[in-house]
């Protein structure tokens, strides 16, 4: 199981020295969507020449001229970038066959998607490499959380590996991890902690026994 910090928050060299601080513990670093709207590709760009051993998840969220948009991604330096599952598949398509080009990935990001078990099974057959339940920031208040709609997504995937997303942190991790997702995607839990370095750390050991049991 990879751990997927993300970055939306923050400046550039916030997140430089967050990544800095959490090396060794994290394995994929997310441009978010609020960053990539404040800063464009540059930070793709940046983190990806300062922290080579790294993927760098492009979160841009495509819903249309999904191969054009895609294009741009991959060519700043993205390993993996985000299309929305509520896309059509056409764009869906687009998405994958840039990334074919550049020998990257594609996530399919399922927030708000209302027949999840639905239209997970039809995003598996277009080639996509990640399909990811994600709980929306602005319904995290509520309580709700993305632990069993990863359980649903589990259980139609057969191509397209699992991601969980929204509110995860140390105290939820451990459930998630016992679901075998392949991407487990934290922000605040992390940069948000008293001491950061030992949150991811502790993050990552539970990912690694979670992945130990599969």
């Amino acid at each position: 199981m990879k751990l997927q910090v993300a970055l939306d928050t923050l400046t550039l060299d916030e997140c430089v020295h967050l990544l800095e601080e959490i090396r060794g513990d994290t394995d994929i670093a997310e441009v978010g969507t609020p960053f990539i709207i404040e800063e464009g590709m540059r930070p793709v760009r940046e983190l990806k020449k300062r922290f080579p051993e790294l993927e760098i998840l492009a979160d841009a969220k495509i819903m249309d001229a999904g191969e054009y948009e895609a294009e741009k991604c991959f060519s700043a330096g993205a390993d993996i970038v985000t299309v929305l599952g509520a896309a059509n598949d056409a764009t869906i398509e687009g998405v994958v066959r840039a990334a074919k080009r550049y020998g990257k990935k594609v996530m399919a990001d399922m927030i708000e998607v209302s027949d999840l078990e639905k239209r997970a099974g039809e995003i598996d057959g277009l080639g996509v490499d990640y399909i990811c339940v994600h709980t929306a920031w602005d319904v995290q208040n509520t309580g709700k959380n993305p632990l069993d709609d990863l359980i649903t997504v589990n259980k139609v995937l057969k191509k397209a590996q699992s991601a969980v997303a929204g509110g995860v942190k140390l105290s939820t991790a451990e459930p998630i991890a016992k679901e075998h997702p392949s991407v487990v995607v934290v922000g605040g839990g992390i940069i948000h902690a008293q001491n950061r370095k030992e949150t991811a750390g502790k993050i990552k050991e539970i990912l690694r026994r979670g992945a130990s049991c599969e």
